[in-house]
């Protein structure tokens, strides 16, 4: 298996199973390959020029400002708003595997850090779809709401594109800036969902719990590898990020942070104090 074709086709693939099947089996060679991990990543394997993410044909992606706001006290509501985790989720595999298969010439650890997010992030996304479809059942038994019952937005995507021509811009504005904005935002989509308090409610919290503790570990090697370019290129980190963010047009990072996940994603107390300027 040549790990970064063998990740572009999961990246490709539209079959939302069969991608979530491929990012475990991607992750559970790399792990037991050490030793061809180095060779594989480096041979030279021609890769079709499709730099789309496959994806099922439902949900409809819309812009933001069109994605519906609903109160997580209706059972409609409720699944709206894990819906929209779900495709962040989905989206993050991609993201992840678009990491390792598009980018040449990173040191192994990188690949097997990313192969290991896109794992991840796979778990995240079947747990939240297995929550979506428990919450109710047409006459027929089958699930009220799944995958694709909502619109979305590609808003995270569409930063993975703009930045497909430069690994440092990647991984400042994807994993540091879009992903790391989940840090922030889950404790108070938790807290509404704790003043919900209904059984779906509190096992939304449990699932974001999981999701955010992985999370942190996901962001920090975005840090890791942001730092690691950094130094390689010489540039000084906080400044070449705000350089980046105006470059690629990137959302302006807005304070309060939660400063305990991110430090704990590798953030610094001085960045954190920059980036809330």
């Amino acid at each position: 298996m040549e790990l970064r074709h063998a990740a572009y086709q999961a990246f490709v693939c539209q079959n939302i199973e069969q991608k979530q099947a491929l990012a475990g089996e991607l992750y559970a060679y790399s792990a037991i390959n050490n030793v061809a991990l180095g060779a594989s990543i480096e041979s030279k394997v021609l890769i079709a020029p499709h730099t789309a993410p496959g994806i099922p044909s439902k949900p409809d992606i819309i812009t933001p400002l069109k994605v519906d706001k609903r109160s997580v006290y209706t059972i409609e509501g409720h699944a709206a708003m894990v819906h929209s985790i779900c495709h962040i989720e989905f989206n993050a595999i991609n993201l992840a595997l678009d990491a390792v298969w598009r980018f040449a010439n990173m040191p192994d650890d990188y690949y097997r850090d990313w192969i290991r997010v896109a794992k991840e992030e796979a778990y995240h996304f079947d747990l939240l779809r297995t929550h979506l479809r428990a919450l109710q059942h047409n006459a027929d038994g089958s699930p009220t709401y799944d995958y694709g019952s909502f619109p979305a937005h590609g808003g995270l995507w569409d930063m993975c594109e703009k930045t497909k021509d430069d690994v440092t811009a990647r991984m400042a504005l994807v994993p540091r800036t879009l992903e790391a904005r989940g840090l922030d935002a889950t404790p108070l989509i938790q807290t509404k969902l704790r003043k919900a308090n209904t059984p779906h409610a509190k096992e939304a919290v449990a699932i974001l719990d999981i999701i955010l503790r992985d999370e942190i570990g996901h962001v920090a090697i975005g840090n890791h590898w942001y730092n690691w370019l950094c130094e390689r290129d010489g540039h000084e980190p906080v400044a070449y990020f705000q350089q980046l963010q105006d470059q690629y047009d990137a959302p302006k990072l807005r304070a309060p942070f939660n400063r305990e996940a991110r430090l704990k994603a590798g953030f610094t107390h001085d960045e954190l104090d920059a980036l809330g300027q």
